[in-house]
């Protein structure tokens, strides 16, 4: 594109006047660069110990340790995501890539989407890619914004490696699909027709992030590119880790002593965080946080889905932590009954510190609280240590077997051949006659309604306690087993699904697995 491109300078005065201005930027103030709009730096400490004492019975008092939160919950759309959409929207409209009559479009897990959606307001239609089942809450908030949703439902459960022929048939339905809701949305489908081929080659890999790059391409649209734009990293090396040091400044404090705590979507946080404080103090300060494999915990990813993504970055990172969520969630039960608007990553980040300073003397931590709690409140709700956890490991699963009713598989398209309910059933020490199959249609009703099937209901005729859930990767199960909760039915889902058991490890998944036919 020609660099004398004119900017849409209607668009630019009203995205300033009514977005800009209210998102953490520099400002030159008499001479002197300065982040405006900051959002809280609150100290945590106290709660923190308190919390320790009281969820975890551990005694914190005589450490000397001190946590501050960084609350963007209160940001413009309410997460972090806000940051680096308005300056990655920001920068496109100035060098003359947007234009107000332009679409913009996205693949995303909520927040990103949720961020973008305050264009809508300037009168830029924008689509959200969605790449897999969202809390109801997130989805709730994508239309409040009125964003236009393409909900793809591929990434529920990922069954990677899968034989290219299981592949190919999934990507043709999956393309008839996205091709039905672009022209719902009023695009031409003759253009996409045209450029069928790359579509199912990317939805055979499940590269939803392409496939938005992709439609951008091929239908002049804005894409943001957020899981590689160095504006991702900039934005927080530039705006976030100065306002952090600026505000510890002013504590008589420096960023320099502290250890900063954050979780993994994009790697923007963490990449430019890292990149400040190596800059300016010469030191690795920056923990990234990861849920247990097989856990879904909204908006960010495990260690395995990091890998690959360009702003993932390890060697500049002080350490990795993956964190249970299972425990951690009591944590932020306790944050949010006392008044601290979070959501479910930041409580992985406090469990971190927790883990870290019970083994220390002392300690300096920044939490980067990224989100609040509303979108996530029907799941916290359910948050009760009488109640059995939603997630297990196959460990723990094991050592109680014989005290479920049944193994139930679910999964939207594949269901397990003979070798692998023989899989199932050896890993967990069952007969395999203790082990459902329920049609895969019937699990899709079910996600897709809320509501539990007639067919599905017989899954649980004469139970008198729990059922385990199990499916490819650990995602679809627990989806299932949070509709299962809502409606009364205990179930508990199985971390990593068949994929993560020991003898399914490093198989191609076609031999245990294939398409479900019904």
């Amino acid at each position: 594109m020609s660099e004398n491109v004119s900017v849409d300078q209607q668009l630019l005065n009203k995205f300033e006047e009514e977005i800009w201005s209210k998102i953490p930027h520099v400002q030159e103030i008499n001479g002197e660069k300065k982040i405006v709009n900051e959002t809280p730096l609150v100290d945590l400490t106290e709660i923190f110990k308190e919390c320790a004492k009281s969820e975890f019975k551990v005694d914190l008092d005589d450490k000397d340790i001190r946590v501050y939160g960084k609350l963007d919950s209160t940001l413009l759309s309410g997460s972090i995501k806000a940051r680096a959409a308005t300056h990655i929207i920001h920068d496109a409209i100035v060098s003359g890539k947007l234009k107000g009559d332009q679409t913009v479009i996205e693949a995303t897990s909520g927040n990103f989407g949720i961020a973008l959606g305050q264009l809508s307001k300037l009168g830029v239609n924008v689509v959200a890619l969605v790449s897999r089942k969202l809390q109801e809450g997130v989805f709730k908030e994508l239309r409040n914004e009125n964003i236009r949703i393409m909900d793809l439902d591929m990434d529920i459960c990922p069954a990677p490696g899968m034989e290219n022929k299981a592949k190919e048939l999934e990507a043709k339905a999956t393309a008839a699909n996205v091709r039905s809701q672009l022209v719902e949305l009023g695009f031409n489908p003759e253009i996409y027709d045209k450029n069928i081929a790359h579509i199912e080659s990317l939805l055979a890999k499940q590269d939803i992030i392409n496939l938005a790059r992709y439609l951008a391409e091929i239908y002049d649209l804005f894409c943001p590119k957020q899981y590689d734009n160095d504006l991702n990293i900039e934005v927080h090396r530039e705006v976030t880790a100065t306002e952090i040091d600026q505000q510890l400044h002013k504590n008589g404090e420096s960023l320099e002593n502290y250890q900063v705590v954050c979780s993994f979507g994009t790697g923007g946080t963490s990449g430019g965080l890292s990149q400040y404080i190596n800059q300016k103090y010469g030191k690795k300060s920056v923990h990234v946080v990861f849920p247990s494999a097989g856990q879904d915990v909204a908006g960010i990813r495990t260690k395995a889905k990091a890998t690959g993504l360009k702003l993932y970055n390890p060697d500049i990172y002080a350490a990795e932590h993956e964190i249970d969520f299972e425990k951690a969630k009591f944590l932020l039960k306790y944050f949010v009954d006392k008044g601290i608007d979070m959501g479910e990553s930041s409580a992985l980040e406090l469990y971190a510190i927790l883990q870290k300073v019970s083994t220390e003397n002392s300690g300096r931590y920044v939490a980067m609280i990224c989100d609040g709690i509303e979108k996530y409140r029907k799941n916290f709700e359910q948050i009760s240590k009488d109640k059995l956890p939603m997630r297990v490991s196959l460990e723990d699963a094991a050592s109680v077997a014989q005290e479920y009713d049944k193994i139930i598989w679910v999964h939207t398209q594949y269901t397990p051949k003979e070798e692998g309910i023989e899989m199932i059933a050896k890993s967990l020490g069952v007969d395999k006659s203790k082990i459902s199959i329920p049609k895969a249609r019937t699990v899709n009703q079910l996600l897709s309604t809320q509501q539990i099937p007639e067919d599905f209901k017989k899954e649980f005729d004469g139970s008198n306690g729990k059922s385990l859930l199990v499916c490819m990767a650990g995602n679809t199960s627990l989806m299932t087993a949070q509709v299962l909760a809502s409606k009364g039915i205990t179930t508990q889902s199985l971390n990593g699904g068949i994929t993560d058991l020991p003898e399914g490890r490093g198989k191609n998944p076609g031999e245990y697995i294939q398409i479900a036919r019904e």
